[in-house]
């Protein structure tokens, strides 16, 4: 996908978005605090005179209080479905891009994004997810994965590898194909199991798993994750600081992403 195609599906979110649906309310983000803005700037209450009321009435499904003033006056800031995007004061315009702060060079979008991501992953349990890691490991990442992506399966081959450098590696179903395919009945099947661990190895080796779909399984919610998160593909790696690492990764070439993250 393109930067514009990308660009122009989240204008189109932020003009006629619904409210998230209850089953994903959850992973909804927090209020966020104004852009490079002194914590003593709180946002103002909501009221005729807010601009912010003005502005979110030409938005379905947001709020004023989904606006945030940034360090750039009359320019507001709204985080819409894992991105932003920042509105003019009148409501007019919409900027679709990442806010730089030009002295650092520090992309305040991104770390937005990634603020929005750790509180939307917040939001389902480590009970939910298929984990294999140390008791005591060094860094925890999470991995938006599909039963039958290759790269998926080259990552899942070299578990012990990532678990021996002290990683714990928390999967998230991401079935590519969507609803209603044999990808998405696999991930079905995998979280249904008595022994998920084994069964997802079972999956990712091409081996048939019994046919049982339990029912209020959390595959759809996931995946709805993702669609927020603008997934392009899997494996698709979330760090413990939010940033988000497409594609497959060495253990040895995460390691060292991981202590660059620590730095």
């Amino acid at each position: 996908m393109t930067v514009r195609s990308r660009a122009l599906i989240l204008l189109a979110t932020l003009l006629a978005a619904p409210q998230l649906p209850a089953a994903t309310s959850a992973t909804a983000p927090a209020p966020v605090t104004a852009v490079a803005a002194p914590a003593a700037a709180a946002a103002p209450s909501t009221t005729a005179a807010d601009p912010r009321v003005a502005i979110a009435a030409k938005m379905q499904g947001v709020k004023p209080e989904d606006l945030h003033l940034t360090a750039i006056p009359g320019i507001y800031e709204l985080l819409r479905a894992g991105d932003a995007a920042y509105v003019t004061a009148d409501g007019k315009y919409a900027i679709i891009g990442d806010l730089y702060e030009t002295g650092t060079n520090n992309d305040l979008t991104e770390n937005r994004r990634r603020d929005l991501r750790l509180k939307m992953l917040a939001g389902i349990p480590e009970a939910q997810m298929v984990v294999f890691g140390p008791e005591n490991a060094k860094h925890t990442i999470t991995v938006f994965t599909d039963m039958d992506c290759a790269y998926c399966r080259k990552l899942h081959s070299q578990i012990s590898d990532y678990n021996k450098l002290g990683i714990k590696v928390r999967y998230i179903a991401y079935p590519r194909t969507g609803p209603n395919t044999a990808s998405w009945s696999k991930a079905e099947q995998v979280w249904c199991s008595a022994d998920r661990k084994t069964a997802l190895t079972e999956a990712k080796l091409g081996k048939t798993l019994p046919n049982a779909i339990c029912p209020d399984n959390p595959v759809a919610k996931e995946y709805e994750l993702g669609q927020q998160f603008n997934l392009q593909g899997t494996p698709t790696i979330v760090l413990g600081n939010g940033e988000l690492v497409p594609g497959y990764l060495a253990p040895a070439d995460l390691d060292q992403e991981l202590k660059n993250v620590d730095r």
